[in-house]
């Protein structure tokens, strides 16, 4: 029998062939909760995060999903199995209000000092990843800037890709952004810099490849946005 936990949804992002799906518990734990299937990397489907009306959830949904047993996977601490025989239900939305009830402080993002060409403190090497103990935060930054370039423009791959920069507790970070409504909408725009201002991030640490571990924005939700009345 599956056990509900009703959740802010904190993440919706781009994940192989499905989505990464997380939030924290809505009763001021700080619990996260990210629904996995059973999939052999854990993306959950279109059909598996569906409310019976046939929208699925966004950023902030507060949303009721069924879930069957905890299933940790080395750092990802905060993994359950759904059920994915169950819709997910909306019950409400979170505000701005809200999020700072649920934001965390960490002295830092896990673990800096890797990073890869275009980014930084961006990944940790797998040996060094055994010794953490979750794969989530929510954190606030004020002076975040969007990057669209083609990294990979000098060996004929016009592949464009988004890019975070901002600064926390005094460490700089590049991190790749896997929020689709965020690619989405710069994939669009001319390459170059945009900058966002006071924003929350919500910050992953993806699967394990080719002997790392990286650290991506897999939400972000502007102040700016919110308290005009937008969506994010």
């Amino acid at each position: 029998m599956a056990l509900k936990k009703t959740l802010v949804c904190l993440a919706n992002s781009r994940k192989l062939w499905g989505r990464c799906v997380a939030g924290m518990v809505d009763d001021d734990s700080g619990e996260w909760v990210r629904p996995v299937s059973a999939r052999p990397n854990r993306e959950v489907s279109a059909r598996e995060r569906r409310y019976e009306d046939g929208m699925e959830p966004n950023v902030l949904d507060i949303v009721s999903v069924p879930l069957l047993r905890p299933q940790s996977h080395n750092f990802q601490s905060e993994n359950w199995l759904l059920d994915p025989d169950c819709y997910w239900q909306k019950t409400g939305r979170a505000g701005w209000r809200g999020l700072l009830s649920l934001e965390q402080s960490p002295s830092e993002l896990w673990i800096n000092g890797s990073s890869t060409y275009h980014g930084n403190n961006d990944h940790i090497p797998i040996e060094e990843s055994v010794t953490l103990s979750d794969s989530l935060k929510l954190i606030r930054v004020t002076d975040l800037t969007l990057h669209m370039h083609v990294p990979g423009a000098m060996f004929g791959d016009k592949k464009r890709v988004l890019r975070a920069r901002f600064s926390y507790k005094g460490h700089e970070y590049i991190l790749r952004v896997t929020d689709p409504e965020y690619e989405m909408d710069y994939l669009a725009k001319p390459e170059g810099a945009y900058e966002l201002g006071e924003s929350f991030l919500t910050v992953s640490l993806g699967e394990p490849f080719e002997g790392y571990v990286y650290k991506l924005v897999a939400a972000i939700i502007e102040r700016a946005k919110i308290q005009t009345g937008g969506r994010r």
